[in-house]
C-alpha cells in the first residue's frame, strides 16, 4: 500500500493534563530504579535538507533500561490502580520519604496479601512495561499476547518473571482474553493502555498522565537547545492511541499560549491505519491489520478513550510502509541512535510530509520539529525495497 497523509482541516485544541499531576508522576518515576532523561537528538544536517529550522528526536529507546517509552504510562498507571485497590493516598506514597526500594517492596508485600495480580495483553513493550512494575513490587503478573508475536519478544517479556499466554489469534483477540480474566476474578488488575465502554480511567487518564514526563523532559530539553525557542511541530506514532492522546493533550492544549502550541502528526503503517480510517469515517473503524515490522503500531482499533481527543484535535496523520521504517532505521542508525521500526517511523513520517504537505503543515524554515523515537533497536526481517 501507498503511504498517505490525511490533513484533519478542522483541527482545534483540547483541555490539557494537570501541571500539579506531573508533577506528582515525575515525582513518582524519581524513585523508580534507574531513572533518567532520555536524550534529545538535534540533527542539523536533516534540518537543512528538509528545509526546516530544526529536527529533533526524543530518544525513549533505553527508557528505565528498556527499549520503549511504555513504562512511563505503565507504571504510573499500575502504581495508581493498586493504590486504589489497596485504599491508599498515592500523594502520600509519592512523599514517602523511604527508600524507593522499602516502599516498593511494602507495596508489593500488601498486594500479595489481598491476592492482588496484574493483567495485560500486549505485542511487546506495554506488556514488558507492566511485568517491570510487577518486578518492581515483587507481585505476580500474566501477560496474553497474540500468536504472532516473535520468539525473541517473548523472551524479553518472560525475563521480567511473568507468565505469558499466547492467545491463538489477533492484538484484538488478546485484549478480549484479558478482559474475561479481569471480569471473573476482582482480584485481578487490567492494566490496559487502551479503553472501552466501561474501562476508562487507567487508560485516559493515568497511562496517559505517566507521559507526561516524557513530554516535560521534551519542553525543557528543546527550550535549551534552541535558547527559547518552543517546539512548533511533534511527530508521534498513534498505536492504539495513548501516548498519542498524551501527546495531544500537551501540544494542543487550551492551557498554553498560541505561540507555544505545536501542531500533532500522527504516524501508523499502511497495514494497520485504523486512526486514519476513523478520521475519514468520522467515527471509531476496526481495520484488518497486515503483518508489518511496527508490530508495536499494528492495531486494528483505535482506543475509545484516545478518539474524543485525538479526532478534534490532531493536524494530520500520515502512514507510512515497512520500508520506509526500514530506511528511517538505517538513517538513524547512521547518525548515532539506536531506534527500532516504530521509533523510526516518525522520521518516515516527517519526510513524507515535507514532500507531500510542506504547505498544508506548515513545515518551514521557521519550524522546530520533535520526532518521538518510541521504540529502540531489535530483530526484524527486512522489507523488500518498494517499486
Amino acid at each position: 500500500m501507498e503511504p498517505t497523509i490525511y490533513i484533519n482541516s478542522s483541527s482545534a485544541n483540547v483541555m490539557g493534563l494537570s501541571t500539579e499531576i506531573a508533577s506528582q508522576v515525575l515525582a513518582f518515576h524519581r524513585k523508580l530504579p534507574q531513572y533518567d532523561e532520555t536524550p534529545l537528538h538535534s540533527l542539523p544536517t536533516l534540518a537543512k535538507e528538509l528545509q526546516l529550522g530544526h529536527v529533533f528526536v526524543k530518544d525513549e529507546s533505553g527508557r528505565f533500561g528498556l527499549p520503549s517509552f511504555k513504562i512511563l504510562g505503565a507504571s504510573w498507571a499500575v502504581f495508581r490502580a493498586l493504590a486504589e485497590k489497596l485504599g491508599l493516598d498515592p500523594a502520600s506514597l509519592v512523599e514517602d520519604t523511604r527508600e524507593s526500594s522499602q516502599l516498593w517492596e511494602d507495596l508489593g508485600a500488601k498486594a500479595k496479601t489481598h491476592g492482588f495480580s496484574l493483567v495485560t495483553c500486549s505485542e511487546g513493550n506495554w506488556g514488558r512495561a507492566v511485568a517491570r512494575m510487577a518486578r518492581y513490587l515483587g507481585m505476580p503478573a500474566r501477560i496474553l499476547i497474540p500468536a504472532f508475536m516473535p520468539e525473541t519478544t517473548r523472551a524479553r517479556i518472560r525475563s521480567e518473571g511473568v507468565e505469558i499466554i499466547v492467545v491463538d489469534g489477533s492484538y484484538d483477540d488478546s485484549v478480549a482474553a484479558a478482559r474475561r480474566e479481569a471480569d471473573v476474578d476482582d482480584k485481578v488488575i487490567l492494566v490496559m493502555d487502551m479503553g472501552w465502554d466501561g474501562y476508562e480511567q487507567i487508560p485516559e487518564q493515568w497511562v496517559v498522565e505517566g507521559y507526561t514526563t516524557m513530554l516535560r523532559e521534551a519542553d525543557a530539553q528543546v527550550l535549551a537547545m534552541t535558547r527559547g525557542i518552543t517546539a512548533t511541530h511533534a511527530f508521534i506514532p498513534v498505536g492504539v492511541g495513548s501516548i498519542a492522546h498524551a501527546v495531544t493533550r500537551h501540544y494542543k492544549s487550551t492551557e498554553r499560549d498560541q505561540s507555544s502550541r505545536a501542531s500533532v502528526i500522527t504516524v501508523e503503517p499502511t497495514t494497520a491505519a485504523c486512526f486514519k480510517a476513523s478520521l475519514e469515517a468520522g467515527r471509531i473503524t476496526p481495520v484488518h491489520t497486515g503483518d508489518s515490522i511496527m508490530c508495536g503500531m499494528n492495531c486494528g482499533t483505535v482506543s475509545s478513550t484516545a478518539w474524543p481527543v485525538l479526532q478534534p484535535a490532531v493536524n494530520a496523520d500520515v502512514t507510512v510502509t515497512d520500508y520506509q521504517a526500514h530506511m528511517a532505521v538505517c538513517e538513524l542508525e547512521s547518525l548515532g541512535l539506536q531506534p527500532g521500526p516504530c521509533g523510526a517511523a516518525t522520521l518516515a513520517a516527517l519526510r513524507t510530509a515535507c514532500r507531500d504537505a510542506r504547505a498544508e503543515l506548515h513545515l518551514s524554515p521557521s519550524s522546530v520539529v520533535v520526532l518521538f523515537c518510541t521504540e529502540g533497536k531489535r530483530e526484524y526481517a527486512i522489507p523488500v525495497a518498494e517499486g
